[in-house]
């Protein structure tokens, strides 16, 4: 990559240019996309046409191309259908228990208003209970609305009804309500309330027939008083209404039902739709051109025009998602050629295979189609394999169709959705080149099963079973064939275009690897600590989502700097004197800075890939060597203090230039991504709490707030895309990753010695 670094008041920015990042060439490679997908379908597509009109004699017979819905004899069946749908009404469960109870409420709290005359007391009951009607149900009607329990169409339709239906209590029932005395109210509630919920558990649509049922059943209950009976009727006629209602929606769905469940009348393929010397009809006609059989002066082209959108939607989806993702290919045209080249040898294995099919319509199955999803959910991301699983199932159902009597055979494309989304799954987190295998088995098995379900589903008639199982056998051949050819193209794909896949990193994470061996002879103390900050890292970076195995494999190599002089770090000293002890500042600074530039250097004479290079780098960033920093300026304070001691001259003293703090920085850059960032605290963080002789889950969870909180403060995370959520996310996985490697070593707060008794054991030492 080329790129240039430029300063931008005080942050690191690197202006890329040349061809991996340059718009011109990602549009260049868009539109190869949709070239290779127009191509590859162009042959599939374009169908044959007829010079005819209608009303005219037809020189030749022309028959259906293919099995389709006769779209006129269908709607007409269709409209048929709907005809004969019925209104269709709902029952609803009306709130009259709860009228009646509120209703006897009322007329015990008004007739036991002393302060209320007869008259009075007539007056509200002729203004209240059809208030109390509104109310009760309006109040139902709003809840029913605000818990979208029933369309507002049908509660418009409830409420009208209501109204129209409501009962009016008798003027002379009115006057006889403030007589009846609290027992013959008590004795009344239960008759009325359990005639009303009788009468009502029957759909009503129309009440006023139910309400001259009422005498019978009073009359029946054991009501004694001719007053009571009286106005216990009704009070029931009040009470009642409809529980059904009709239903709009209801009606409207059942009839797009109707017209839904209404058989589709087909034109069968190879039926003539016109035979020769016959006059063609403009019903003939419309069939014709519902076929795509008619030729006209923009036939030729809208095929061809169709087959460009087609492939034009097919690139705008793809880069629809990489464009919305926050995978590097969303930038770097290195991995969009990539794909692109991926895209290629998949289609064409595809289309050579779709050759052979003239000898057996079943040698489709053989094509490895999983080949491109499983590079793809290897080399770049699984999400991104799905959207491409989704295209090569498109491109399957076309190219493998062994007639053109339709734009899809559904066959091939199962097949071939099974078998991708069965790769990307068996193929995640691989970890052994061994396990591109195993899962094309798996691809192998599950595209056999695809083929014989299909089989088992289209009662397959034919002498024997021996076309099925030559069937099973390509389809489980092709998982095979699959995995040999990802085995065979992954080591290209990551030599050529530098890609760091999860096998890639497992196999650098060898302990036998010649640096990491290196590492562990030479520099043992540096060796057990990058072991410490991959557990760290790996377990924060899952935890936002980032790469967990980059940050572990980065980490064991991101001090391989420190094997040049490994006596200086003080992790492997051993008890041994400090060298830098005896050393100035400044040399010792030198010493310290130049471990990172040395582990990039070595990592690059190794080929170690870039992002593993990137983290040895990075994950410093800026940040001040503060102990030889504040040593230094120790130093320097002192100098002058000596100046203006021994020759008296003060001026000279304040004349000695301080120490710029930008001397005692890492040179950077600064962290670009997640996974140096993360690293960057890890390696911080394993160090400071190593130093602690029995930290506390409080020092713990200090230490760790404030590594990163410093960091912060310093701008380190300036360039990379972490969020202040997710930083807190890292800080909390490390707490926790810590508690757990040194938990024999730190003190809980459960386990604080008690004022006057001895310290209790901790678990090591009962362990």
């Amino acid at each position: 990559m080329t790129s240039k670094e430029v300063r931008i008041r005080g942050k690191h920015r690197y202006k890329i240019t040349g061809w991996k990042y340059s718009v011109g060439v990602r549009a260049a490679l868009l539109l190869s996309f949709a070239l290779l997908f127009y191509f590859t379908l162009s042959d599939n597509v374009i169908p044959p046409t007829y010079d005819v009109q209608p009303n005219t004699v037809s020189k030749e017979t022309i028959l259906a191309n293919a099995r389709i819905a006769d779209e006129l004899a269908t709607e007409a069946a269709k409209a048929e259908a709907v005809r004969r749908v019925q209104p269709v009404s709902t029952i609803v469960p009306m709130k009259n228990t709860e009228l009646a109870e509120r209703l006897f409420d009322e007329i015990q709290r008004i007739n036991a208003d002393e302060g209320l005359t007869p008259e009075e007391k007539v007056s509200v009951y002729r203004n209240k209970l059809p208030d109390l009607f509104q109310t009760t149900f309006e109040t139902t009607i709003a809840r029913w609305k605000s818990a979208k329990t029933y369309s507002d169409t049908l509660l418009e339709e409830m409420r009208l009804r209501l109204g129209e239906q409501q009962y009016r209590l008798q003027e002379e029932d009115l006057y006889k309500l403030p007589k009846l005395t609290e027992a013959q109210l008590s004795e009344m509630e239960p008759v009325v309330i359990n005639i009303a919920n009788r009468l009502m558990s029957d759909p009503i649509s129309e009440v006023e027939a139910v309400r001259m049922q009422v005498p019978e059943w009073v009359n029946a209950s054991n009501l004694s008083s001719n007053v009571t009976r009286g106005l216990a009727q009704e009070i029931i006629r009040f009470v009642l209404t409809p529980n059904r209602f009709y239903d709009e929606e209801a009606t409207i769905r059942a009839r797009e039902a109707a017209a839904d469940d209404t058989e589709t009348i087909y034109i069968e393929k190879g039926e003539a739709i016109v035979r020769a010397g016959q006059t063609i009809t403009e019903e003939q006609y419309q069939k014709l051109e519902q076929m795509n059989l008619i030729q006209n002066r923009n036939n030729n082209m809208l095929p061809r025009v169709g087959l460009g959108a087609l492939c034009l939607l097919f690139v705008g989806a793809l880069f629809s998602f990489v464009r919305h993702s926050r995978l590097a290919i969303r930038t770097d045209n290195r991995l969009l050629l990539m794909l692109l080249l991926i895209y290629a040898i998949n289609i064409a294995a595809m289309k050579i295979v779709s050759i052979a099919q003239g000898l057996d319509p079943s040698l489709a199955y053989l094509a490895p189609v999983a080949l491109g999803t499983m590079l793809i959910a290897v080399l770049l991301d699984d999400q991104l394999a799905m959207i491409s699983t989704v295209l090569f199932s498109v491109f399957a159902s076309i190219v493998f169709h062994p007639e053109q009597d339709a734009l899809f055979d559904f066959r091939y494309g199962f097949v071939a959705m099974v078998v991708g989304f069965v790769a990307i799954f068996a193929i995640r987190r691989v970890s052994q080149r061994a396990s591109i295998l195993r899962a094309g088995i798996s691809v192998s098995v599950f595209s056999a099963l695809a083929v014989s379900l299909l089989s088992i589903l289209e009662n397959h008639e034919m002498g024997g079973y021996q076309e099925v199982l030559l069937t099973i056998a390509y389809a489980f051949t092709g998982g095979v064939v699959t995995a040999v050819f990802v085995l065979g193209l992954m080591p290209f794909f990551e030599a050529t275009f530098g890609i760091l896949s999860p096998l890639k990193l497992v196999e650098l994470s060898n302990p036998n690897h010649p640096l990491l061996r290196k590492l562990l002879t030479e520099a043992p103390g540096s060796y057990h600590h990058s072991v410490m900050v991959g557990n760290l890292s790996e377990a924060a970076a899952e935890a936002i989502g980032a790469n967990g195995l980059l940050c572990r494999v980065g980490s064991f190599y991101h001090d391989i700097g420190k094997t040049r002089r490994p006596s200086y770090f003080i992790e492997n000293q051993m008890n041994r004197e400090n060298p830098h002890d005896t050393l100035e500042p400044s040399v010792s600074k030198a010493i310290i800075i130049a471990h990172a530039k040395d582990g990039v250097d070595m990592l690059s004479e190794a080929k170690i890939p870039k992002p593993i290079r990137d983290i040895a780098e990075q994950h410093h960033g800026t940040t001040l060597l503060k102990y030889f920093y504040h040593k230094a300026v120790k130093q320097r304070e002192e100098y002058a203090a000596r100046i203006a001691e021994t020759a008296g001259d003060a001026e000279a003293a304040a004349a000695v230039e301080p120490i710029p703090e930008s001397e005692y920085r890492y040179p950077g850059p600064k962290a670009q991504t997640k996974e140096a960032a993360i690293v960057g605290i890890a390696d911080c963080v394993e160090a400071a709490v190593r130093s602690l002789r029995n930290p506390t889950v409080e020092q713990v969870d200090s230490m760790v707030r404030k590594i990163v909180k410093d960091r912060l403060d310093d701008q380190q995370f300036h360039e990379c895309d972490m969020t202040l959520k997710e930083l807190d996310m890292v800080a909390k996985s490390m707490k926790e990753t810590l508690l757990g490697v040194f938990h024999s070593r730190i003190e809980y707060p459960g386990d604080a010695p008690v004022s006057g008794a001895a310290k209790p054991k901790g678990r090591a030492e009962t362990q």
